[in-house]
């Protein structure tokens, strides 16, 4: 399995932020859930800022996300990649979300956050240049990613930096 197909966005009308990644794992793909892999952080960061309990089900993990606004979402809608690694995604395979109908529906998204470097790039150099001029006035931050493979931070380190997500709620 090396062509790949993302998921539907978590989101629902009321949305106001939105965190994008590149593209799902393998074991996320397997899982039929985001964010699946048990050493990927970026479950437990969101447990950890909007919730007093860790270790939910990914029903309420998805639900706590939408009961604090956050839509989570793919830059890619699917690409030729071997394994999990965004290093492995072959750059003429790729093929973008449609975000202009995606912002049009959420009109309340203020900022955008990108787990990672590879969601960022792809945005900026495939998505950002055909979005409607309205969407420059959102804002976009690239955080650490959450993925194993981002090992020179720890978990907590990784958190930290993510708290930015609740202050611009």
């Amino acid at each position: 399995m090396a062509t790949v197909t993302g998921f539907p966005p978590i989101e629902n009308r009321n949305v106001r932020i939105l965190i994008l990644g590149s593209m799902p794992s393998v074991e996320s793909l397997k899982q039929h859930q985001y964010y699946a892999h048990p050493r990927n952080n970026f479950w437990p960061i969101i447990e950890k800022l909007f919730s007093r309990k860790s270790g939910l089900s990914y029903k309420e993990r998805t639900e706590l996300l939408l009961s604090n606004n956050i839509a989570l979402w793919d830059v890619l809608k699917c690409c030729y990649r071997p394994g999990s690694l965004d290093t492995s995604i072959h750059d003429d395979s790729i093929i973008t979300n449609d975000f202009n109908r995606f912002f049009s529906e959420h009109p309340f998204i203020t900022a955008v956050f990108f787990n990672g470097t590879r969601a960022e790039q792809e945005f900026n150099k495939r998505v950002k240049p055909t979005l409607n001029p309205a969407c420059a006035e959102l804002r976009y931050t690239r955080l650490p990613s959450t993925s194993p493979a981002m090992a020179s931070l720890t978990p907590e380190q990784k958190l930290e930096a993510w708290r930015i997500i609740k202050e611009n709620l």
